[in-house]
């Protein structure tokens, strides 16, 4: 019935219900490197276009546009400009040549860096969706963390793979005319060339060109075709229009299909283990272009398993920039289950111990204090479910904490009425008195503990996320309980009639 009405379980946090825990850092270095790379392609492309001798690579945080003609800088330079006014760029003198060094601003750094936190969020998110976990949580930490907990997972090797992978796809033409076994046994590749291997190991010459990137991929799915696993893929616009017109122009010629997949490898320098990225290309399909396609068709060469990963992270999007896992947890279902039989028991005994004592010291009030405790339990559980906050271990412990700052109001009220029944008061005044008289003192007591609450909310990880949650709800709570509640009873008790003396 109470499902009925609208209300829905607490979600339970990974400490309580069992799963994986993953803390993933962001290569941000690498995200910058990608966008300068960026640049440099469409640099390249522009300059030519306008028949600018040049020679572009990337050194660190700088791009170097090398020109032999020094003629050609001041025309090179504004066409620079006009295609990223916010792009720095410096010139100097190299002997007969010019050279244009093009820098990104700190801003521009600080934004590219922001974007590959947010859209490996995004992705991770995504693949998450995939692998079909319930109840999830991906989120930023810190300047460049990640962390994703999954509920209910109990094989982190499966999931990790999934969403640290890094693997994309890339379409290039064969160099058909060259012999790859020669340039395997010089080690030396033709110009515009590029050696690879085969899954079988043998050699093959792409051309250096990319038609089109893991990125301008927007579907993929498994599937079969003549009993062989096969991804169905489709392209967005700029991705469509680059392959139409390559096939276009490339009639029966070889293209072949690489899988991409950045790596990490440990090793020791100076007596320190470091990990180093390494990227790793392997050409997965190579087929003879038969007809003009565009932004519909299949890829073979993969067995079913690699098939299904592929479709899932294309599906799921690319990975703006590499991401490495730092720390992984695992929690059993039993120690989930173990921790909500530690967190109840805690609970009742502190709810036990906390109702005797006001009941000892302060008899019908202390009475009337417990059904105010009873009620902020039930504002906290039902507000959880409302906003379906993840209910953590520290959760629980907030909790318990709640009922002890709760209870501290109703300390204040009684003690205040007291006070006012021995100064002559009459029951009635000395009722009133005591809840007007002590609200100034509350308010302020919580609201100094919900300005800490939002702060361990806004800096802190998961675990004390969960608990920040509870202590401000908590907080808000037991101020309208102690206040209202409690009042609320006092005077259906009290009100309406005369009293001699008080049960306080």
């Amino acid at each position: 019935w109470l499902r009925a009405i609208g209300l829905r379980p607490v979600p339970l946090g990974l400490d309580l219900r069992g799963g994986v825990h993953f803390l993933f850092e962001v290569d941000v270095s690498t995200a910058v490197k990608q966008r300068l790379d960026s640049y440099a392609a469409d640099f390249n492309k522009l300059l030519r276009e306008n028949r600018i001798r040049r020679s572009i690579s990337v050194t660190g945080n700088e791009l170097l546009i090398r020109l032999p003609d020094a003629a050609d800088a001041d025309r090179a330079e504004a066409l620079l400009k006009d295609a990223d006014p916010d792009l720095g760029i410096e010139r100097r003198s190299s002997g007969e040549s010019v050279m244009l060094v093009a820098q990104m601003t700190p801003a521009q750094i600080k934004a590219r860096q922001d974007f590959a936190i947010q859209q490996n969020t995004t992705t991770l998110r995504n693949r998450v969706n995939e692998l079909g976990v319930a109840e999830p949580v991906v989120q930023r930490q810190g300047v460049d963390r990640i962390v994703v907990q999954l509920p209910g997972v109990q094989d982190p090797a499966q999931a990790e793979r999934v969403l640290g992978a890094t693997a994309t796809l890339e379409f290039r033409l064969v160099c058909a005319d060259e012999n790859p076994l020669e340039a395997e046994r010089t080690g030396r590749a033709p110009l515009g060339c590029e050696l690879f291997k085969l899954r079988d190991g043998g050699p093959v010459l792409l051309k250096r060109r990319t038609i089109v990137t893991g990125d301008q991929l927007v579907d993929a799915s498994q599937g079969f075709d003549q009993g062989q696993a096969a991804v169905y893929v489709r392209l967005d616009s700029k991705g469509a229009r680059s392959m139409l017109e390559t096939t276009r122009e490339n009639l029966k010629k070889p293209m072949a299909v690489v899988f991409v997949e950045q790596k990490r490898d440990t090793v020791e320098r100076d007596g320190k283990k470091i990990e180093v990225p390494r990227v790793e290309r392997e050409v997965i399909n190579v087929a003879t272009i038969n007809g003009v396609f565009s932004s519909n068709f299949q890829i073979t060469g993969l067995d079913t398993f690699e098939a299904r990963d592929l479709a899932l992270l294309l599906r799921a999007g690319a990975l703006a920039a590499p991401v490495y896992k730092i720390e992984e947890r695992t929690i059993g279902p039993s120690l989930g289950q173990d921790n909500i039989d530690r967190g109840v028991q805690a609970f009742i005994y502190g709810f036990l111990f906390v109702g005797v004592f006001m009941m000892v010291y302060y008899r019908a009030f202390g009475l009337i204090a417990n059904i105010g405790l009873l009620v902020n339990v039930v504002l906290i559980v039902g507000l959880l479910s409302l906003l379906q906050a993840a209910l953590t271990l520290p959760g629980i412990a907030g909790i318990v904490l709640t009922i002890g700052m709760a209870v501290d109001a109703n300390v204040l009220i009684n003690e205040r009425i007291r006070e006012e029944v021995r100064n002559g008061s009459t029951p009635q005044a000395a009722i009133s008195a005591g809840y007007d008289k002590v609200f100034s003192t509350i308010a302020d007591a919580n609201i100094t503990t919900l300005i800490a609450g939002i702060v361990l909310f806004a800096f802190g990880s998961g675990p004390i996320k969960g608990f920040a949650v509870v202590l401000c709800l908590g907080i808000m709570t037991s101020m309208f309980t102690a206040l209202t509640v409690t009042r609320a009873v006092v005077n259906f008790v009290y009100g309406g009639r005369k009293v001699e003396r008080l049960s306080v």
